[in-house]
């Protein structure tokens, strides 16, 4: 009989990455550029929600802290994300304004990752997105407090249910609910290829320019 008591050898977990050498002549000249190129490629291949994200972050202290979050929007200012500002990532961001985004589009051999200085977004820019979200998901940002101990799932219902309730339509925006932005100072494109011999593309921030960097993997 099988011995289902012991874990699978993960020396034994593998894959060949054999992807299309991403080289220095292939970039974009600036980030944001590239990951435009780079997330409609990741469109097309059907990945599964290609804005998922996660998103790490560090306490004052320097506890670090991970979870995955949707890109709401990117521009030459930045990459958009939405939450609770009383959550621990909200608390983190407002101790330590700093966070790194990590893309990890596996089925076609790339990542992407972003690490940069965070801002919160004008509340009317929040407010506007918090409008267009649906219904269900606008009496959730009031129902969950973020973070914070549940007793029971029940407890969780019945307060989404009381909410509901009071707001039957259109209920407003919560001053500890919006966005924040990630100002990219580096941003980290990673091709995987054979043998573990990965590009590695970096750009950057220096000064007004970027600085694109090969990096060995």
């Amino acid at each position: 009989m099988e011995d289902t008591s012991r874990p699978p050898s993960l020396a034994g977990l593998r894959r060949t990455y054999e992807g299309q050498p991403l080289l220095e002549a292939h970039l974009a000249s600036d980030p944001v550029s590239q990951f435009a190129a780079w997330f409609g490629d990741a469109v097309d291949a059907g990945l599964p929600e290609p804005n998922a994200m996660i998103v790490a972050t560090a306490s004052a202290g320097g506890r670090p802290t991970a979870r995955t979050v949707l890109l709401k929007g990117y521009d030459e200012n930045g990459f958009v994300f939405y939450t609770n500002y009383e959550s621990r990532k909200g608390r983190d961001l407002a101790e330590n304004p700093r966070a790194c985004l990590l893309f990890p589009w596996h089925s076609i051999r790339r990542q992407v990752r972003v690490e940069g200085p965070v801002v919160r977004l004008p509340r009317e820019e929040s407010a506007d997105y918090f409008r267009s979200r649906p219904y269900g998901s606008r009496i959730g940002a009031w129902a969950s407090r973020q973070s914070a101990v549940v007793g029971s799932r029940d407890e969780l219902d019945e307060r989404y249910d009381r909410l509901a309730a009071r707001w039957p339509q259109d209920p407003p925006v919560p001053d500890f609910w919006g966005g924040f932005r990630v100002v990219p100072a580096e941003v980290e494109f990673w091709q995987g290829r054979l043998d573990r011999m990965h590009d590695r593309l970096r750009y950057r921030r220096s000064g007004g320019a970027w600085v694109i960097e090969r990096l060995a993997p």
